[in-house]
């Protein structure tokens, strides 16, 4: 994959309406600070096309990016944020939990989790809630170059049987700062979007 182009194209709140698109969606779920935006960004090879902040719990809307006029990343608000008021985390996951059974588009769904750490309570509530969604969520792990590379097999062994997941279920390391995990994702991807049929001159349709 190849992006040429991205923008933040639509802003969803929590009163807001799941936007009808007509392209495939990718969703990021994740915790606060486990580097969503920093995924994104490295994807798009873009310093801040998602805005990054040093505050847990700041993005309180779901971002729609447009990535080639071929798809969306679909940046979902992050949880497990202690200050956030009950009622404010109710309120992210029935907006969560709308777009999940209201989009018609959503392709899979990106987990996120801190490959530094044991997967919290709330990563394993959020792996499950997901797949009682009906979706299976390909995990991302984050943050893999503050690990020693001996110290990698055992930090994905811990998430894989913290998740219970299966031997065919995807985990991608990944580290927004060297692009390590950036080739797999998009070879993901690719195999989502339906590919152009060459025309009789050789041309794309």
């Amino acid at each position: 994959m190849i992006i040429k182009t991205a923008e933040l194209e639509t802003v969803c709140g929590i009163t807001s309406k799941v936007p009808e698109n007509t392209l495939p969606e990718f969703a990021f779920a994740g915790k606060s600070n486990v580097g969503k935006s920093s995924l994104i960004n490295a994807l798009v090879n873009r310093k801040a096309l998602a805005r990054t902040s040093a505050t847990p719990g700041k993005t309180q809307t779901i971002n729609f990016y447009n990535i080639n006029s071929e798809l969306y990343f679909v940046d979902l608000p992050g949880y497990g944020f202690t200050k956030v008021s009950p009622e404010v985390k109710v309120k992210w996951g029935r907006m969560v939990e709308n777009y999940l059974k209201r989009t018609k588009m959503l392709k899979a769904v990106f987990l996120l989790v801190d490959m530094r750490h044991k997967p919290t309570a709330d990563d394993v509530m959020m792996y499950d809630w997901i797949i009682g969604n009906g979706f299976h969520p390909i995990i991302i792990a984050t943050k893999r170059d503050k690990l020693k590379k001996n110290e990698i097999p055992k930090a994905i062994k811990l998430i894989r049987e913290t998740l219970k997941m299966g031997e065919e279920d995807i985990l991608i390391p990944f580290s927004s700062e060297t692009k390590v995990g950036r080739d797999e994702v998009y070879e993901l991807l690719d195999g989502y979007i339906p590919k152009q049929e060459p025309t009789a001159e050789g041309r794309t349709k």
